[in-house]
């Protein structure tokens, strides 16, 4: 059995090994479970993994390379009731020692690299997941057959503008309706 790592692993860069790979295998117990899932805005959280690698990357830089799983519970939001989904995902982060920097006044493109990040004195794992499973999260979980219904209103005594109504050609099918009726006469 792989032995696992402590609640909230943080690597010091100094003490990592660079001729070796160092495997981390990050399962919370219910407690933190509980506060991330309290942190992120989630009904349940359960079987959170995060399993994989650091290793370095050229002279001064490290590579993680890791997969995550976890189950999560959110609120659908049409309904409110809870929805479950399974989040499987391979996560990569560089860390650099040396990032590039930018003046304001100059013009830049975005890095190719989107998962850079700036190399401190340690690598908190326990951090590294938590943003993983927040970016995974679905942004707008649906129960299933949860419908978003038309909600009409006006004043008293006119008529409501519907969803059918707002649709940009719908004045254009509505002519194209009239001139159909006049040529038909």
């Amino acid at each position: 059995m792989p032995q696992q790592t402590p609640k909230n692993p943080v690597y010091r860069v100094a003490d990592l090994p660079q001729n070796r790979v160092t495997r981390f295998d990050l399962r919370p117990d219910p407690e933190t479970m509980t506060e991330i899932a309290t942190s992120l805005g989630l009904i349940g959280l359960r079987k959170l993994s995060f399993k994989g690698e650091l290793s370095a990357f050229g002279k001064s830089d490290w590579q993680l390379a890791a997969h995550l799983g976890a189950s999560v519970v959110q609120p659908c939001v049409v309904t409110l009731d809870p929805v479950t989904t399974r989040i499987e995902a391979d996560i990569e982060r560089l860390f650099l020692a040396k990032m590039p920097e930018w003046s304001d006044e100059e013009e830049v493109e975005m890095p190719e690299n989107e998962n850079a990040d700036t190399l401190g004195s340690e690598i908190d794992i326990g951090l590294v997941m938590q943003e993983a499973l927040a970016l995974y999260l679905p942004l707008y979980p649906r129960a299933e057959g949860a419908e978003l219904g038309e909600t009409v209103f006006t004043e008293p005594g006119k008529q409501a503008m519907t969803d059918q109504d707002a649709r940009p050609f719908a004045g254009l099918a509505a002519l194209r309706g009239k001139l159909g009726d006049e040529s038909e006469n």
